[in-house]
């Protein structure tokens, strides 16, 4: 008869923490492989902690061995208090609730980075191609959601390390007259303004309200109805200026595509990212044709004395929505043989 043990390979827990939702797994960790056994997507405002949305999920299931959360901020010292969550999201609490002998909390983009390593090309889009990657060198990872993530990857021994930061919250740097005007906008309503106040959902409502109130024309009643229907504007204003039915929404889009673009070459140049930048989130897949179109590569390129060792880059979108999971089921995998 076989062992309980090859019967079923210990549970651990995976979570892609953000500020809209929270996507949750479970899979089953034989060695490096990982089983899926199930996952489920809540929405984050539904829960007063991360305590309660897990106690929820894990109803009468197994008991977990290992546990790694990805978490929309810094984590300090095993703490995260995220700016789009009103969570206090806790390591030693976390293990308390699950009974887990082993929870990480990482930075989203670490896990997402750990992540998208494991993609193939069908998961992915090429922006650029570039030159082939050195060998062994450092990857960028760039992801506009409800906020915007960055982290690198650096070559080890055994692969790569992630690291995060909190990039997204350097200071929007504009590139031309219309994105000064944006700036001093955003400067005006916010005082500080980030890169994230223009590279996110709420990022792309904003350049669309800078537009509209420059605009000749009104706000037309169809659009304006969607934008107080649905809570998703960013989603509206992306679906208008895809279909092109609303320039307003066509040029929002336009610049948005243009300083993702220039943002991912500042990481790239940050980062020394010659093995390549993955444009990750959960909004890059939705804008795929206005990506595929040139201006964001053509931004990114555009980097002066630089732009030769840019257009080497190879750029690449992750359409894989559960690459952050799946990223933090291999760091929860990778605690369990480190025991």
């Amino acid at each position: 008869m076989a062992s309980s043990h090859s019967a079923h390979p210990p549970v651990v827990l995976a979570a892609d923490v953000g500020g809209t939702k929270v996507h949750l797994a479970l899979y089953g960790a034989l060695g490096e492989a990982l089983k899926p056994l199930r996952d489920q997507v809540y929405a984050t405002r539904d829960f007063s902690s991360l305590e309660e949305l897990c106690q929820d999920f894990l109803r009468s299931g197994p008991s977990i061995a290992a546990a790694c959360f990805g978490v929309p901020g810094p984590v300090i010292d095993g703490h995260s208090r995220p700016v789009n969550i009103p969570w206090e999201i806790d390591e030693a609490s976390l293990k308390r609730a699950l009974s887990a002998p082993r929870v990480k909390l990482l930075n989203d983009l670490e896990v997402t980075a750990y992540g998208v390593l494991r993609l193939d090309d069908s998961q992915c889009e090429v922006l650029q191609a570039g030159a082939n990657p050195a060998l062994r060198a450092n990857i960028a990872v760039i992801a506009a959601g409800t906020g915007l993530g960055e982290a690198m990857l650096v070559p080890e021994q055994n692969g790569y390390r992630a690291v995060a930061s909190e990039g997204g919250h350097c200071d929007f740097a504009p590139r031309n007259a219309e994105q000064v005007a944006l700036l001093e906008f955003l400067a005006r309503e916010l005082g500080h303004v980030s890169f994230e106040r223009v590279l996110s959902g709420p990022g792309l409502m904003n350049v669309y309200r800078f537009l509209r109130q420059r605009a000749a024309s009104s706000e037309p009643p169809w659009l304006a109805e969607r934008l107080a229907a649905e809570e998703d504007h960013a989603h509206v204003i992306g679906e208008a200026a895809l279909a092109g039915t609303d320039p307003v929404c066509v040029r929002a889009l336009e610049i948005f595509v243009a300083v993702y673009g220039a943002e991912a070459a500042n990481l790239a140049l940050k980062t020394m990212a010659l093995g390549g930048v993955f444009v990750a989130g959960g909004i890059a897949p939705k804008i795929l044709p206005a990506l595929r179109r040139g201006t964001f590569i053509e931004a990114f390129n555009d980097s002066g004395r630089l732009s030769a060792m840019l257009r080497r880059i190879p750029v690449r979108v992750c359409l894989e929505p559960a690459a952050a999971v799946l990223g933090a089921a291999h760091v929860a995998a990778a605690m369990l043989q480190r025991a």
